[in-house]
């Protein structure tokens, strides 16, 4: 599968087939390890991105990167997300790449899941869980598993989106 984004550490990111279809997100480290992050994971990131930087920064940021997501990977957003990265402490940089470049792959794959009512939205409600209702990061990553997708829409929909 091709590299959809090249860190400066060496890690980088691609698509490959996973449990369900050709959409599965992983990352691979710079010693080759490869692995799809897991909600949990990068839910984790995000909860201590927060605690450092204020959730409406990380928020914001995210959402920036959710308005412009479409169906396909666009050099563009992969640029806008660095740029976003940047602006953050040096210490942080990568690590901001890295964790908004995810979510962002992650999305599309939920815009290419069969039978999709919800896309990407799902995404943003877990993170809008997980920032702004003080959920936990275990209930914000796993709290919409098994719920019907009408009420998953619902929930965004009290929430603006």
């Amino acid at each position: 599968m091709p590299i959809i984004k090249q860190f400066s550490n060496g890690a980088f990111l691609e698509y490959a087939r996973g449990s369900f279809d050709d959409w599965c997100v992983y990352f691979i480290s710079p010693t080759g390890k490869r692995r799809p992050p897991r909600d949990i994971d990068y839910f984790q990131t995000i909860k201590d991105l927060a605690a450092r930087y204020g959730p409406d920064r990380v928020y914001d940021d995210y959402v920036s990167i959710y308005d412009i997501t479409g169906k396909s990977v666009d050099e563009e957003v992969l640029n806008h997300i660095s740029l976003i990265a940047n602006k953050y402490d040096a210490d942080d940089v990568l690590e901001v790449d890295i964790l908004f470049s995810i979510l962002y792959m992650a999305m599309i794959a939920e815009e290419h899941k069969a039978n999709t009512r919800l896309g990407r939205r799902i995404k943003r409600l877990g993170i809008h869980f997980l920032l702004y209702e003080d959920a936990s990061v275990s209930y914000a990553a796993n709290f919409m598993r098994g719920m019907n997708w009408r009420k998953i829409a619902a929930l965004c929909e009290e929430r603006g989106f």
